[in-house]
């Protein structure tokens, strides 16, 4: 980072700024040159870290959590008041050293792992005119919504939250986690739909009757999902969510059989039909 000048947050509008507050993802990016940054803003003393529980939240549910996005993944994954698949999801995100710095606000807005957006190739999301993993070496990437890009999104985090049904708060305005993402495309490459110095604040999420988070990963621990699977059910309706198989977090609404594998990536197919029952009966069981 030498040259970067890091300032309190009285601002995050002035031009060629980037805001910081855990750095896990945002220094590693800067370090690469994949982003660009002029200054960095710190704003952990503006954005809200607390966790509350709310005897009802919105008319439409009951009670529920809100949640600071500037929260850290340890601090969420032991928290009794955290619904279970947002704890799991937590817990399985990455060591005890970035889960210590790493804020769920953050989470929300990493970057795909694609190594050839990573390498700066000139694919589509740099506004090339290709995606390289479709020809190439694609074993980790997209099965669903990976005909313009086929990167897939590595937070068990954002998964687990879509699940959910969790409502954010950014400085601007309140949406669901659902729609602040976006599948990329010709007339408009980013995935997710943040405006420049928009910050998310809140999150609220619906206390579910039951969830769980399940995660298939090349180690153990600390890797990036190949299949996650994120299964919430909340006043009777059952939602499902999978980290690491589409640009985006997704919401699978009909059957996984339903994906669009690649040649090499066809095995998470597979992986995560076994996870996604395995998923659902733990939801019986209560």
């Amino acid at each position: 980072m030498s040259g970067l000048q890091l300032q309190r947050a009285s601002s995050t509008e002035t031009e060629g700024a980037v805001p910081l507050h855990g750095g896990t993802e945002v220094v590693p990016l800067v370090r690469a040159g994949l982003l660009q940054a002029d200054a960095l803003v710190d704003i952990r003393s503006v954005v809200p870290r607390g966790i509350e529980v709310f005897d009802r939240l919105r008319p439409a549910y009951g009670g529920g959590t809100r949640i600071g996005a500037g929260a850290t993944l340890a601090e969420l994954e032991c928290d009794p008041q955290v619904p279970a698949a947002l704890r799991e999801a937590c817990r399985l995100a990455a060591s005890p050293q970035l889960r210590n710095m790493g804020s769920i606000g953050g989470n929300l807005l990493q970057s795909t792992r694609c190594w050839y957006w990573r390498l700066k190739w000139p694919c589509r999301l740099h506004g090339g005119d290709e995606c390289f993993a479709q020809e190439g070496e694609h074993r980790e990437h997209a099965i669903f919504a990976n005909d313009f890009c086929a990167s897939a999104h590595p937070s068990d985090v954002a998964a687990a939250l879509l699940a959910l049904g969790a409502t954010l708060r950014t400085n601007r305005r309140e949406l669901p986690v659902a729609e602040l993402y976006r599948v990329p495309s010709e007339d408009d490459r980013r995935t997710t739909m943040l405006e420049p110095g928009e910050l998310i604040l809140e999150l609220e999420v619906p206390e579910p009757e039951s969830s769980v988070y399940l995660k298939a990963m090349e180690r153990k621990r600390w890797a990036f999902p190949i299949v996650g699977v994120a299964a919430a059910r909340t006043a009777g309706a059952t939602r499902v969510a999978l980290a690491g198989v589409a640009p985006v977090p997704w919401l699978l609404e009909g059957s996984i059989d339903e994906a669009t594998p690649l040649p090499r990536n066809a095995y998470k197919v597979d992986v995560g039909r076994a996870l996604v029952k395995r998923a659902l009966a733990a939801l019986d069981q209560g």
